[in-house]
């Protein structure tokens, strides 16, 4: 397509290091491991080659998503129209003297806990064993083992809508379960987050971070590919308790199956697509509120 070309000579233009790839399928690049081809993949290696490639997509009015560690996100089979924006190679972790971390968008939450283990501070022991990254975190308030990143985020600077970089402190992040600010401004975008910690005892915080990652190989499908757990907790319940006791364990739709060791994960067994996947959701959803009159909502973000 003509704009695509001519949206690629302008991005190489306002940043001509800038990585960028067409038709670029999006299962590669998603813990599901599903998703067809986007019209644009583009990887800025640099703050200052997000904010500009940001403009020019703006600018030309080019669609555009935006892509951490794709852990938490299911997109359609035929693909993405526009472009695809991801932070990954925005991956600096800095530890600072106030006992703060500060972590670009890109930065995996599992690498910025072992940094903060090891420079002996603690309260980011949950998300040592989260797959995802910063800019996602901070944009659904993830969490873990009762830990959340509304817990440590102190300070997040970000790209609005127009271009301009701003910050939010404190309560201004909005945060609450599995939301925060981000979700109500979707032109807004995660340029990276101080995180305050405390000091602690370093083999401590690693026997922590060991305990949590053994609950999660004993209970979680680990060995297939997935989005973690696929629904919000229902208040007042668990999602997986009330999918096993509908007697879904195990349930298939084409490769697409409720895993049979936690039935709050829906798996990919192998070349599963995302039709398999919504048809599964579907299914899980109206067998729990015909059996439990419980509404299940989705956790994992569709992208059509």
């Amino acid at each position: 397509m003509e704009h695509i070309k001519d949206c690629i000579a302008a991005l190489r233009e306002a940043a001509p290091e800038i990585d960028i790839a067409e038709n670029e399928l999006m299962r590669r690049h998603t813990t599901f491991a599903i998703g067809g081809p986007a019209d644009l993949f583009v990887q800025p290696k640099t703050r200052r080659e997000l904010t500009a490639a940001l403009a020019v997509l703006r600018e030309r009015n080019i669609p555009f998503l935006l892509l951490g560690n794709g852990s938490n996100m299911l997109v359609a089979d035929a693909g993405i129209r526009g472009a695809v924006v991801c932070t990954s190679e925005l991956d600096e972790v800095r530890v600072n003297e106030d006992n703060t971390v500060s972590a670009e968008a890109g930065a995996l939450l599992s690498r910025i806990a072992r940094r903060a283990q090891r420079s002996g501070l603690t309260g980011a022991e949950f998300a040592g064993g989260i797959p995802g990254s910063l800019g996602g975190a901070v944009y659904m308030n993830a969490g873990a083992y009762d830990g959340t990143m509304a817990g440590i985020v102190q300070e997040t600077e970000f790209v609005d809508g127009e271009g301009n970089i701003c910050t939010l402190k404190g309560d201004e992040h909005g945060f609450d379960y599995r939301t925060s600010v981000f979700r109500k401004h979707p032109d807004w975008t995660v340029l990276r987050s101080t995180m305050q910690l405390q000091n602690g005892d370093s083999a401590a915080i690693l026997d922590k971070m060991n305990d949590f990652a053994q609950r999660r190989r004993d209970k979680q499908p680990l060995n297939f590919p997935s989005a973690g757990s696929t629904f919000k907790r229902p208040v007042g319940h668990f999602a997986g308790q009330l999918i096993e006791q509908a007697g879904l364990k195990g349930t298939s739709v084409g490769a697409a199956q409720v895993s049979e060791k936690h039935a709050g994960f829906l798996i990919n067994r192998g070349g599963a697509t995302c039709d398999d996947m919504l048809r599964l959701i579907e299914l899980v959803q109206n067998r729990v509120r015909e059996q439990f009159g419980v509404e299940l909502e989705c956790e994992v973000r569709i992208v059509k």
